[in-house]
């Protein structure tokens, strides 16, 4: 299949040139449809190479990390019997950052999926067909064939999937993700494992050995960061920190002296945590991330370059990768482009909504919220609307966002801006970003973001300050402070049918105030949830919605 794919890229480099197929990624490109079938393949092709790159997000396809760990011995150790004193005195010696009792509890702490374990109707993604085998470890964890043995990773399903009241959609956000936390446990176990003493005690080979001294090797130009608040990720920390950890030649060549002596980064302290993004809006845009700080090339590429620098991977070693490995890359990127947001009536049935109150709503949300989050035509705004089924009209027939991609300034956290700043210099320099064409602007902003599937983005924001659509459409110093997350497992507990977000006050489930892990305190820094409210839903400190009329434009979002 992936050669047919690569004949039919090839075929399209004819028929348009190949400077066209690549102005796809330019910064100069208007976006007058959303970009579903970004390769324009033909429906059978388009079908098949979705589902191939649905299967390189499951299992990451980079094999030139030395950044792995050797699965065998992690295996075994986990299997071995707790009483086991070798066991005891192992774990004894990293359970300070590094406190899990077996591969189970590791993958629970990391916040990674198991696979669904029957068909999924909810499910606006569609799974490719996996072997049992393939389906033995959670999804993202992925097992690399070295030349020295099996080794484990984790790719875009481990941050880009989540579990949606019992349904896995991938390319949600995984609300609770733990992977650069994850790297920075690595980096301060690293220290305490003698790769000689690891061979003796857990009966490796060689070659495993050798998979945990590259790994060991590896870390001394990761720059790690933990995350302010469980939920957010400090990539952008994690990217910087790394590459200072690099010379400032165009392939940031790893040096012991540059990993001894980093480059001083303002991101060592400086809060600019942030969550993943959904997949299914990227069709609508021209710049990317929730800043669109990525004014051009293709933000999958960009997304490999910055795993794999926070990885400590030799660049010229990842170019060559990426040059081999295109026909992946572009499979991963039509999945990513074609990925469907769920629906609401899907989860809850169509008797949750309130059709005439949908109706009332949306022309709130023409008057305040259309101008930067896009039009959405339904299916009763068509001729002969009332001949159609509720479930008809309820859908969105056009959504029309803006030709080339905004960014705005309504007032939220700088941080993530403040941040990019910090590095973005740094990632221009490089000559694999040339290459790919990919180019860093720091914005004074956020991107006002399509609205399809806002439901099941709770919550909101770039940093996940503000629970709920109740607390959004409330003026910001009248939000409240803090709140408790929790899972997405029950759809009558945890989740606000009223506000679409997460419950919050008496509304709380007990179980989720156990656990301060779990609470979002807005008055840290980097974690304010004010803005986004004047000249929106205040005019000359007023509010201009009543409650009704508020609920009536969140009976609208639902529908989107």
């Amino acid at each position: 299949m992936m050669n047919h794919f690569k004949n039919k890229i090839y075929l399209a480099c004819l028929l348009l040139s190949c400077n066209a197929l690549a102005q796809i990624w330019s910064r100069d490109l208007e976006v007058t449809s959303p970009r579903e079938n970004i390769y324009q393949l033909s429906p059978n092709e388009f079908e098949k190479t979705v589902m191939e790159g649905r299967k390189i997000a499951l299992f990451y396809p980079v094999t030139v990390s030395d950044l792995l760990i050797p699965y065998g011995p992690l295996e075994t150790f986990f299997n071995s019997d707790p009483d086991d004193p070798v066991r005891k005195i192992i774990y004894q010696m990293v359970r300070s950052v590094s406190p899990f009792k077996s591969m189970q509890e590791l993958y629970g702490w990391l916040g990674v999926h198991e696979f669904p374990t029957k068909s999924q109707e909810e499910n606006p993604n569609p799974w490719p067909e996996l072997s049992p085998q393939e389906q033995m470890l959670p999804m993202g964890a992925t097992l690399i064939q070295t030349d020295e043995g099996e080794a484990l990773t984790f790719g875009c399903a481990a941050c880009h999937s989540a579990d949606l009241f019992g349904v896995k959609v991938l390319g949600l956000t995984n609300r609770f993700p733990r992977a650069n936390e994850f790297f920075r446990n690595g980096q301060l176990v690293a220290p305490y494992v003698n790769s000689f003493i690891f061979k003796d005690v857990l009966k490796t080979t060689e070659g495993e050995r050798q998979i945990l001294l590259k790994a060991k090797r590896a870390t001394k130009w990761v720059g790690t960061k933990k995350p302010v608040i469980l939920g957010l990720d400090t990539s952008l920390a994690q990217v910087a920190l790394s590459l200072a950890k690099r010379t400032e030649d165009s392939y940031a060549t790893r040096t012991i002296l540059s990993a001894e002596f980093p480059r001083p980064n303002k991101l060592s302290t400086l809060i600019a945590d942030s969550k993943p993004a959904v997949w299914w809006n990227v069709k609508y845009k021209n710049r990317w991330l929730s800043d669109g700080s990525i004014v051009s090339g293709n933000p999958v590429h960009t997304n490999f370059l910055w795993n794999e620098i926070g990885r400590g991977t030799d660049l010229k070693q990842l170019e060559n990768w990426m040059t081999n490995s295109h026909e992946k890359i572009e499979a991963l990127t039509a999945a990513v482009f074609a990925s469907k947001p769920p629906r609401y009536e899907k989860f809850f049935g169509l008797d949750s909504i309130d059709l005439e109150k949908a109706k009332r709503g949306q022309k709130h949300f023409v008057q305040s919220c259309q101008k930067c989050h896009g039009t959405y035509e339904k299916g009763w705004d068509q001729p002969f609307a009332f001949t159609k089924s509720k479930l008809k009209q309820i859908q969105n027939i056009k959504v029309t966002y803006h030709k080339k991609t905004p960014v705005i300034d309504v007032g939220t956290d700088p941080g993530r801006y403040l941040g990019m700043k910090e590095f973005a210099n740094d990632l221009n320099r490089l000559q694999i970003s040339k290459n790919l064409n990919a180019v860093v602007e720091p914005q004074k902003g956020y991107v006002p973001p399509p609205l399809e599937g806002i439901w099941a983005r709770w919550p909101y924001f770039h940093n996940n300050s503000i629970p709920n659509l109740c607390e959004l459409l409330t003026p910001g110093p009248n939000r409240i402070k803090g709140y408790f997350a929790g899972k997405a497992l029950d759809k009558k507990t945890d989740y606000d049918h009223d506000c679409m977000g997460y419950p919050t006050g008496d509304k709380t489930p007990a179980q989720w105030t156990q656990n301060r892990e779990y609470f979002y305190d807005s008055t840290k820094e980097g974690l304010s949830n004010l803005g986004h409210d004047e000249r929106i839903f205040i005019k000359e400190g007023k509010e201009i919605y009543t409650t009704a009329e508020k609920k009536e434009l969140i009976e609208f979002l639902k529908t989107l």
